[in-house]
């Protein structure tokens, strides 16, 4: 890491990851293992309770910093370049989202997509393909945020040397209680 590099109490950096330049990530986020960020020019920032999954690439691009917004889900082996990701998304294993591309909060994008540059993803859309359409129009709020909780849970366990923090009763509990906070949320808001 650099000295550019502002983790602000993040729940789990794993220490195989690579970070370097102006990059600013957020509370109670989490870096998983073989994780580059790298900003040479501009900036990444990547908000609060956001995970950034094994093997994923976050970069600039030539005209465009990289933001990523609050409870994201990075998933494994994405590549996130130049764009913007709102607030509530998931981007699906193996994704790619180019230079300039908008992805509209509570959305997601489908495993192996192709998200061209400037392509703008309007809220509440679920895309994919190569290139990616819009297949769906639907409010993805409640699983994106449980997705993010579950990486926030797994990154705090992961912190203390312990790597099963998905299983047992006492999990399933507080899983439960999760959700039903995150529907009540969501119920607030829409």
């Amino acid at each position: 890491m650099t000295s550019d590099v502002i983790i602000d109490n993040a729940v789990f950096v794993h220490k195989s990851s690579k970070i370097y330049g102006k990059v600013k990530i957020g509370k109670q986020s989490s870096i998983w293992p073989n994780v580059v960020i790298r900003s040479e020019m501009h900036e990444v920032m990547i908000g609060s309770h956001t995970n950034i999954q094994d093997f994923s690439m976050i970069h600039v691009g030539a005209s465009t910093g990289t933001y990523i917004g609050n409870y994201c889900s990075i998933t494994h082996h994405c590549v996130i370049h130049g764009c913007r990701i709102e607030d509530n998304c998931l981007i699906g294993i193996n994704s790619v989202i180019m230079d300039g591309a908008t992805i509209g909060k509570n959305s997601i994008v489908a495993g192996g997509s192709f998200v061209k540059e400037g392509m703008e993803v309007p809220e509440n859309s679920i895309v994919m393909g190569v290139p990616a359409i819009i297949k769906k129009n639907k409010n993805n709020f409640v699983q994106n945020r449980f997705n993010a909780f579950m990486y926030e849970i797994n990154g705090k366990a992961y912190a203390k040397g312990y790597h099963r923090a998905w299983e047992g009763k006492d999990f399933e509990d507080i899983a439960k209680e999760k959700m039903s906070e995150i529907i009540k949320e969501y119920e607030s808001i829409y």
